[in-house]
Parts: structure tokens; C-alpha cells; sequence
């Protein structure tokens, strides 16, 4: 496990856009969220153990937000041959309540400029990058989380207020697999 920190420095960037198998069956496309306020685009893998302890609170603030039209979509673009729990049809067995997306060819995660698991990228109505973060501060243990700083990111989105860039702390977990 490579211990990596997300980008920064790609404020107001628009949301690229992808065309991608997901494990509910369907394919989706940024269009498809098109209804959506919010997008929160989210890098995750199957193996991950940042994504295993944080994938509860995500699910749980998908349905919390989605009565406000605050769309989640994770994205999972691992190589699955070094790492084969990181399959799509692995892909099927978790339990997520929100679109999970095979990036197999990698080319969504370079577009977005994903580099870890989980890499959260929150798209405002316009379709601009309005907080690129990490979930809370305390990824492992949940009892221990002070500030939860995605909702608190997605409150001020959904009233029209900017997220300061020094406000958003990079989301920190294993690396992207690249392919060879």
C-alpha cells in the first residue's frame, strides 16, 4: 500500500466527461447525472483499505443528499490484472447504493487527474470543480471524526457558497493501479 495525497490545484476545472460499464448493469455518462445540483465523483477500488473504512459514510451521505439532487458515482479504475479483487465482476459484490463505474482502459482516472483511492471530486451545477477534498479527518475510525468537511462541502455548494482552496485537505489512500 503506497500512501498518496490527490491533486491540488484544480479548482473551477470542468468535469470531464466518461461513457462507462457499471456493476448495477447499466452504462452511464455525464449526461446521465445531468438533473443532478451536485456530481460527487469519487475514485475508489474494491482492496483499498481508505475505501473499506469510509465506503459506510459514503453510502450514507448518498442517501442523505439525495432527496437535494446530489448525485455520487464512484469510479473504479485499478488494474485488475495485478490486482483481481479490483475486477468488474468483483466490482458487483460491494455494497454501494450509488452508480460504480469499471474504468478499465484507465483513460477517465487521467482525465480527472485521480491519483489515489479514494480521490473525491465534487462538481457544482455548472459542472465545475467546486471541492476537491477528503472525506473527514479521520478516515480510520469514525467515532474520532471532529469535521465531516464533504458535507460540510456539499451544504455550502447547495446554497451557492465557494469552498477556500486551503479548506480543502487533500483526500490521502493507496494509489491509483497503473497498467504496466
Amino acid at each position: 500500500m503506497i500512501l498518496t495525497e490527490s491533486v491540488k490545484g484544480l479548482e473551477n476545472t470542468s468535469a470531464p466527461d466518461f461513457h462507462l460499464p457499471a456493476a448495477d448493469g447499466k452504462n452511464y455518462s455525464l449526461a446521465d447525472f445531468a438533473d443532478a445540483k451536485i456530481l460527487a465523483v469519487i475514485f475508489i477500488c474494491n482492496h483499498c483499505p481508505y475505501v473499506k473504512a469510509i465506503l459506510p459514510r459514503l453510502n450514507r451521505l448518498a442517501e442523505d443528499f439525495r432527496e437535494r439532487r446530489v448525485a455520487f458515482v464512484g469510479i473504479n479504475s485499478n488494474d485488475s490484472t495485478d490486482y483481481p479483487e479490483d475486477s468488474f465482476e468483483k466490482m458487483k459484490e460491494v455494497k454501494i447504493n450509488f452508480p460504480y463505474l469499471h474504468d478499465e482502459s484507465q483513460e477517465v482516472a487521467t482525465k480527472y487527474h485521480a491519483v489515489c483511492t479514494p480521490d473525491i471530486f465534487v462538481f457544482d451545477a455548472n459542472r465545475k470543480l467546486a471541492y476537491h477534498g477528503r472525506l473527514d479527518d479521520d478516515w480510520q475510525e469514525e467515532e474520532k471524526v471532529s469535521r465531516e468537511e464533504l458535507k460540510e462541502a456539499l451544504e455550502k455548494i447547495l446554497v451557492g457558497e465557494t469552498i477556500p482552496r486551503e479548506e480543502q485537505i487533500p483526500s490521502m489512500g493507496c494509489s491509483i493501479k497503473w497498467k504496466r
